[in-house]
């Protein structure tokens, strides 16, 4: 059985998938802690509710992000961490996990990767950018995470259409089914290996 650590910045949908999967038992895993990088968010009453210890670690905290991630490894290798899985995590990740973790840091993303992301590229702001771009597809990647951002070998993507008339938000909802269940499903295949 592997050990899950789960970043997150935000409500935790993706999150809570991946939840669902391993109390389903189709993961062979257990999510040993929440890690995210402010308060306040519903992803950590998601925790809560599931009995699953959480953190939260703040660049204003640590003083830089390479400081943040020192301790979040620290914190980690306490738990004995083999997969680090960021679900809506709107950080980069330093050198300091990045070295430790290599090969074991995967990332959700909700466009099919290398269209709409880097920088700046999360959320709503793709959704936008895709429809503004008159794609008549798009989708959601899971791919490993290097020290780019988004530039990581790509695990796998599922498309989706972009429907005449679609608003970001029809788009979103659309991707976020597709994201509940790739994420789920990429994180039980490398629990298996």
């Amino acid at each position: 059985m592997k050990n899950i650590a789960i970043f997150v910045s935000g409500g935790g949908t993706d999150m809570q998938s991946v939840i669902d999967a391993c109390e389903r038992g189709e993961i062979n895993g257990k999510i040993r802690a929440v890690i995210a990088n402010k308060s306040g968010i519903y992803a950590i009453d998601r925790a809560v509710k599931h009995g699953i210890p959480y953190r939260i670690f703040t660049i204003k905290e640590y003083g830089d992000a390479e400081n943040r991630d020192k301790a979040i490894a620290d914190y980690l290798a306490s738990l004995d961490i083999d997969l680090i899985v960021l679900a809506g995590y709107l950080s980069i990740v330093t050198s300091s996990l990045l070295d430790i973790y290599e090969g074991r840091i995967i990332n959700i993303h909700p466009s099919l990767i290398p269209a709409y992301c880097g920088m700046g590229m999360y959320g709503m702001r793709v959704h936008r950018a895709v429809i503004e771009g008159g794609e008549t597809e798009s989708g959601c990647t899971v791919h490993y995470v290097d020290g780019g951002a988004d530039t990581g070998k790509i695990i796998e993507q599922v498309k989706v259409k972009v429907l005449a008339g679609d608003t970001p938000e029809s788009l979103q909802e659309r991707v976020l089914e597709q994201e509940h269940i790739l994420l789920p499903k990429v994180v039980a295949q490398l629990c298996r290996e």
